[in-house]
């Protein structure tokens, strides 16, 4: 695996997190995107969504590792492979159409769970990349909840790294409404059992005529 350049910073997610609880930089469910292009061909791209949702339903989402390819466009598959703890190893591929042509990439991946601090990090430990790293953030501010994701990627030599820079600023974007899209699913679906549970309740409480 390739080995980031220490010089540069800061990351676009930190320029993200120092943004966030600015509503003018990134309005309320209005996707913000910074890219970073490092030597050695690494891009590193991050990308913020607020929105107005607990950030609960994002976590169960993005940890529900053996539907992602459900909801997250371009995600072909999601394999479980093995849990120690808060650490998982999933195997991912991915398929793209580039001019008419279909291609696909897989990687192995070991995330880190820290469900306190709403943060899920990953890193390739084997696959189509040289190097495929980063991190899921979320949680919430004064005006609203909030959802960033920063990928840094090097292809392997031969890859097109035009295209794939092209590729990945419009993914993260669509990824990222695939996540929003689920949770707001999820949490309706939870709303909804809350209302007919309250109403059951109330039904049964209401006293018998004579």
């Amino acid at each position: 695996m390739a080995q980031l350049p220490a010089t540069i910073t800061p990351s676009p997610l930190g320029r993200l997190l120092e943004n966030r609880s600015t509503p003018l930089i990134c309005g309320l469910d209005t996707i913000q995107q910074e890219m970073e292009r490092l030597p050695q061909g690494i891009r590193r791209l991050a990308v913020q969504l607020r929105l107005n949702l607990d950030p609960l339903f994002l976590w169960d989402v993005l940890t529900d590792y053996e539907n992602l390819s459900r909801f997250i466009p371009n995600l072909a598959s999601s394999r479980l492979l093995w849990r120690e703890g808060n650490r998982v190893g999933l195997e991912q591929v991915g398929s793209q159409q580039f001019c008419g042509l279909r291609f696909s990439a897989r990687v192995q991946l070991e995330l880190t769970e820290d469900r306190d601090q709403g943060r899920l990090s990953f890193r390739m430990l084997e696959g189509d990349f040289r190097c495929f790293q980063g991190v899921w953030c979320m949680g919430t501010d004064a005006s609203s909840s909030w959802l960033l994701y920063e990928l840094t990627v090097q292809g392997k030599p031969g890859m097109p790294i035009g295209l794939i820079e092209q590729r990945l600023q419009q993914d993260l974007a669509s990824n990222l409404r695939g996540v929003q899209k689920e949770a707001m699913r999820r949490a309706e679906a939870d709303r909804k059992s809350t209302r007919l549970n309250s109403s059951h309740s109330s039904v049964s409480r209401m006293p018998s005529s004579a």
